[in-house]
């Protein structure tokens, strides 16, 4: 299987996630940054939609799951895998990258966050 690879980097969301309930009161912006594994040899061979993964459907999907406040980033970033995944299963692996930009930590720091890879069978 040929190695394909749909990207989307710097995604900025405005959300309410945070241990403290504060954060999940006022938010913060995060930065998304995906990887999603397909075969997009049809796409490449017949330029028609339908051959591939739709980047803006990928964003609607992550700004869906980024409106449902959580206390931890590693269940916001679980659940945006999950429902990629169930939306796109030609998907056979993604990579995910979540950060909390300017968190309230008491550090000077531009984020901190989780970074998760999974593969599908």
């Amino acid at each position: 299987m040929p190695h394909h690879s749909i990207l989307i980097n710097g995604l900025r969301i405005y959300a309410h996630h945070g241990v403290l309930p504060q954060e999940r009161t006022v938010g913060a912006y995060f930065t998304i940054d995906l990887r999603l594994e397909t075969d997009f040899t049809q796409a490449m061979e017949t330029d028609q939609l339908c051959g591939t993964v739709s980047y803006a459907e990928v964003c609607d999907v992550v700004r869906r799951e980024m409106a449902t406040p959580s206390q931890l980033l590693e269940h916001v970033g679980g659940r945006i895998i999950h429902a990629l995944r169930q939306q796109f299963p030609t998907v056979t692996a993604i990579k995910l990258r979540l950060i909390k930009d300017n968190p309230p930590m008491g550090a000077d720091l531009q984020g901190a966050g989780i970074e998760i890879e999974q593969t599908f069978n």
